[in-house]
């Protein structure tokens, strides 16, 4: 699919109290040993990912997290992943930080792609950021397709001769209540914007938000803000919200509506997952009601909204250019509307999904094989453009591995009998490497039309299956 940007929020770091353990990966990229900030362990990102270079930002008193980075200067490689342990169908919060410290001499950020779980996420343009010496992180949800959730760049047209780089990255479990109306099965979450109105101070995140997502500040101009006498039970919420975002609300004149256009910059023509928070701030007991539009089109209909809070939601809402959200109570209500917080994030699409046992046999080769290429981890076809090196695939239903050619790339190893499992290949060439051992089983690949081993090390008789495949051309 084509590549999709979203709106990267620009993150100023700050310390907070001792916070409750986070699960969860929270990865220092170019790290070499663990750190504390805020409370939060950091762990250094070697045994997450096995390519690229390390620099250290020479910037004294940095926040730990942004005075490393990992970046990645092979040009002949597709893409570089990280691959982060993970449960089958479970949903992540999946963040990226980027801070470029000017780590490669150069005045500006290099541009580049990232991809998550084989689908192409965004363009990582930090140059905006970076001139106000500000970091930019992204955010998406994601569900994991397999035991592990990937999570690479890769270069594009804008790149040229520059090294992606990142800073760090955060692979955090979700409950399974929250963003739950979203198909996970067939798209993503990418965050657009999550705030918490009313709110001028730190962005809230860990230990308030047990996800560590980050709500922030947005003080709503010339609104008036509340603030609230009573405390939120936030786990009957399906999202979880913190408790923080509901000690302060905008809100405007008695039976006067409340108009706020947010998020503040325009949305690209997409469907939406957008979700409003409301509390009424006054005593136990009290409540207000009001309409809830967005861009004029309605969106709820006399919402009562108590001390307890409530919540609105729309899993796919289509929306383009600036967005507004209108609150109208009753003419004669005695009070006017209230917002504590929303969330916004694009509907994407999956790029498409790998067949599962060309995963496992594409794995078990790279496993089997002495220095692999580079790129030869996270998803072996997609997403489309970005496949391994030397590997060719088929796209519908499901992408398949159709041929791979790894002539004299100085492999070492051998040929894993999960070899087996790619039924949809019809090419094999490995010439001019010094694989060793066997030959293994290959009578499952009725497509195979093309066997070159030739210039290995490799011993034994040729296996008398492979004169009943129906296909074999060269061998």
């Amino acid at each position: 699919m084509a590549p999709f940007s979203f709106l990267a929020g620009a993150l100023v770091f700050f310390f907070v109290g001792a916070a409750d353990a986070l699960s969860g990966y929270q990865i220092n990229c170019g790290a070499k040993s663990e750190t504390l900030v805020g409370g939060v362990k950091w762990v250094p990102d070697g045994p997450f990912i096995h390519v690229g270079n390390v620099s250290k930002l020479p910037s004294p008193g940095m926040v730990p997290t942004l005075a490393s980075l990992r970046y990645f200067p092979d040009t002949s490689a597709s893409k570089y992943c990280y691959v982060v342990p993970a449960q089958k169908a479970a949903r992540y919060l999946v963040r990226t930080t980027y801070f470029y410290g000017g780590f490669d001499g150069g005045d500006a950020p290099p541009v580049f792609d990232q991809i998550i779980e084989g689908t192409r996420w965004s363009a990582v343009d930090t140059a905006a950021s970076y001139a106000k010496g500000l970091a930019t992180y992204f955010e998406a949800v994601v569900a994991a397709t397999g035991r592990e959730v990937s999570v690479c760049l890769a270069r594009n047209a804008a790149t040229g001769s520059r090294s992606p780089f990142i800073s760090a990255l955060e692979v955090v479990p979700l409950d399974d209540s929250v963003y739950s109306a979203t198909n996970f099965t067939a798209y993503a979450l990418s965050a657009i914007a999550r705030h918490s109105f009313g709110n001028n101070g730190s962005i809230v995140s860990n230990p308030g938000d047990r996800f560590n997502r980050y709500w922030e500040p947005f003080n709503g101009g010339s609104n008036p803000v509340v603030e609230s006498q009573t405390t939120v039970d936030t786990e009957a919420f399906w999202n979880k919200p913190p408790q923080a975002v509901f000690r302060r609300s905008l809100t405007a004149s008695p039976g006067e509506k409340l108009e706020l256009q947010w998020p503040p910059t325009p949305l690209p023509a997409a469907s939406y997952y957008l979700a409003l928070y409301f509390q009424d701030n006054r005593a136990t007991g009290s409540s207000r009601v009001f309409d809830v539009a967005v861009n004029g089109q309605t969106f709820f209909v006399g919402l009562n909204v108590s001390t307890a809070g409530s919540t609105v939601y729309a899993a796919e809402w289509p929306l383009s250019g600036q967005t507004t959200i209108t609150l109208t109570p009753p003419a004669d209500s005695p009070v006017g509307p209230v917002i504590n917080a929303a969330e916004i994030m694009m509907v994407v699409p999956l790029g498409g999904r790998t067949h599962p046992r060309d995963v496992i046999g594409m794995e078990a080769l790279a496993k089997g094989f002495a220095s692999p290429p580079s790129d030869w981890i996270g998803d072996p076809c997609l997403p489309v453009g970005n496949s391994w090196t030397g590997v060719t695939c088929s796209q519908d239903p499901l992408a398949r591995v159709t041929a791979f050619n790894l002539t004299n790339f100085r492999l070492g190893g051998s040929i894993s009998d999960n070899i087996a499992n790619l039924t949809a290949v019809s090419s094999i060439t490995l010439v001019g490497n010094n694989l060793s051992g066997t030959i293994p089983d290959m009578s499952a690949l009725h497509h195979l039309q093309f066997l070159h081993l030739e210039d290995n090390q490799m011993t034994g008789p040729l296996p008398e299956s492979l004169g009943s495949l129906p296909r074999l051309q060269e061998l």
